[in-house]
């Protein structure tokens, strides 16, 4: 998963990306509020934004980041206890609040928890199943390995689960806000479809993807 993490003391900086990028996450890290704004439409499954930084402040990119992702889960950290402070964060769209300090095992749950991150395994009927821990397509007795891309697809598809994934959210989160043309979208499909034995992902012309199972 990748995560915008803005926080401008250095030491919990480090700390952090340390401790999300040991559980596999990939972890783009600022201290300060202008870098974290020009980088926000890259892709991010996950914020965490300290509300006081220098150049700009966390409740100024929290709002922009509502422009580009509404669902995208956002974790203000703060020292503030200010109701005003604390309010403004939920108003502009905040999933959650911690307070400094705090032990990062509190930060790590609440990212698995808003982001529903799984580990378990799901069937996708006639014998063949997704195992999200092990990134492994099951069919049978047969493994078949994903790509990266693949996965990430995959990933997408069963979370949003009989809901059309668009094309520019294919391109956000499995392209992690890199540029991908039309063609890199629907070639990566053909070739997660191939994997597939059966018929599960519908095209929904000029818009998406969705699946059903």
């Amino acid at each position: 998963m990748k995560i915008l993490l803005l926080e401008d003391n250095h030491r919990l900086n480090t700390t952090i990306v340390k401790r999300l990028e040991a559980k596999g996450n990939k972890v783009d890290a600022f201290e300060d509020g202008k870098k974290a704004y020009e980088a926000i439409d890259n892709g991010y499954m996950c914020f965490i934004l300290d509300i006081n930084v220098p150049s700009l402040d966390g409740i100024e990119i929290l709002k922009k980041i509502r422009d580009f992702y509404h669902e995208t889960p956002v974790i203000i950290i703060s020292s503030s206890v200010e109701l005003e402070v604390i309010r403004d964060a939920y108003s502009y769209g905040c999933n959650d609040f911690i307070k400094k300090p705090f032990f990062i095992d509190e930060l790590e749950i609440k990212i698995e928890k808003l982001c529903n991150i799984r580990n378990d395994i799901v069937s996708l009927g006639h014998d063949c199943s997704f195992d999200f821990q092990a990134s492994l397509l099951r069919i049978g007795t047969l493994e078949e390995h994903l790509s990266r891309k693949e996965r990430l697809l995959l990933n997408v598809l069963i979370t949003e689960k009989s809901k059309v994934v668009s094309f520019d959210k294919i391109q956000a989160m499995v392209w992690e806000g890199n540029f991908a043309s039309l063609d890199s979208i629907r070639s990566l499909m053909r070739r997660l479809r191939k994997k597939i034995p059966f018929e599960c992902i519908e095209t929904v012309v000029d818009v998406g993807y969705i699946l059903r199972y």
